[in-house]
């Protein structure tokens, strides 16, 4: 399922292509940004939200005062008559993999930037938090495909390069097919890795290939949104298209029951996206664009901790 869009912005056939001048300009600002973010206000909060996913058994040695009483080895501790917790050593790096979704209705928005400015964004802060930690980012592009793969990696030039191709790679489909992005990453990755799934989830049928990815990485699902996917304007008969089905429909926007009812669609996505996280045990994020997205995610990283 898709939201249904003003005929305003060009297919991903047709969406223009930035010449080089202006994309490496904005690899440049998108770098500026993203560092200054990390240095400033995730300094800390992205090492400590991930804490204990990449963290490896080393040794069993006995309960000192302030010790994490989740890592009581109770078994050792009957058979010794004393108590003894689990010692941890953290793993030397992970690898966090960003799933982006480049279907053409993340062409659309009409508040400051589209949802694919938004995702651009926020993939480019969390890459260059992952390498200021000295773990591995990479990159799985999809649409009802897999559109490019970047296997994970350390160092700037390597993110910079991703940055690059979230900017410049033009995909070959228009439509949605999540399931086929998570068989993708359960196929290639076998290592548990954090993966952050970038889409709006106008899509369905992809829960129990979820459950299977969130059993073997830490996921966490970035839903955007525009401010127009949730309500219609007023601005009577209207001619829409479905971005990614090429759908064409007349609406009379100042109808009430029609307008009621694009809402409901939109508010039964969202839900459903939180239900089918939930479920999975996977956790979920739901940003608008045009919004302080840097919040919501500082928020998120220091409720992890």
């Amino acid at each position: 399922m898709a939201f249904f869009k003003r005929n305003k912005k060009p297919s991903s056939a047709e969406a223009p292509v930035a010449n080089a001048g202006s994309i490496t300009a904005k690899v440049r600002e998108l770098e500026i940004l993203s560092k200054r973010l990390t240095n400033h206000l995730f300094t800390g909060e992205y090492h400590t939200a991930f804490k204990g996913r990449g963290m490896a058994f080393k040794e069993v040695r006995e309960y000192q005062p302030g010790d994490d009483v989740r890592f009581i080895e109770w078994n050792v501790s009957a058979r010794m008559g004393h108590t003894y917790s689990k010692l941890f050593e953290e793993e030397r790096e992970l690898s966090v993999y960003l799933l982006v979704d480049m279907s053409a209705s993340s062409l659309f928005g009409t508040y400051r930037q589209t949802k694919k400015d938004l995702i651009t964004e926020i993939c480019a802060v969390l890459a260059f938090s992952a390498i200021s930690n000295n773990d591995k980012a990479g990159l799985i592009f999809f649409s009802n495909k897999i559109e490019k793969y970047i296997p994970a990696k350390k160092g700037r030039d390597h993110v910079l390069y991703m940055v690059r191709e979230m900017l410049s790679f033009q995909p070959h489909s228009a439509q949605t097919d999540i399931v086929k992005a998570l068989q993708f990453l359960n196929n290639t990755t076998r290592h548990k890795s954090i993966v952050f799934i970038l889409s709006d989830f106008a899509d369905a049928g992809y829960s129990d290939i979820l459950k299977v990815a969130a059993k073997r990485h830490d996921v966490i699902g970035i839903q955007v949104y525009d401010r127009r996917d949730e309500h219609l304007p007023k601005a009577g008969l209207m001619q829409i298209r479905d971005a990614e089905t090429g759908q064409v429909k007349w609406l009379n926007t100042n109808d009430t029951f029609t307008r009621v009812n694009y809402n409901r669609q939109f508010l039964k996505i969202l839900e459903d996206a939180k239900q089918t996280f939930r479920s999975a045990g996977a956790d979920l994020i739901q940003l608008p664009t045009g919004e302080d997205y840097v919040k919501a995610l500082k928020d998120f990283f220091i409720r992890r901790a």
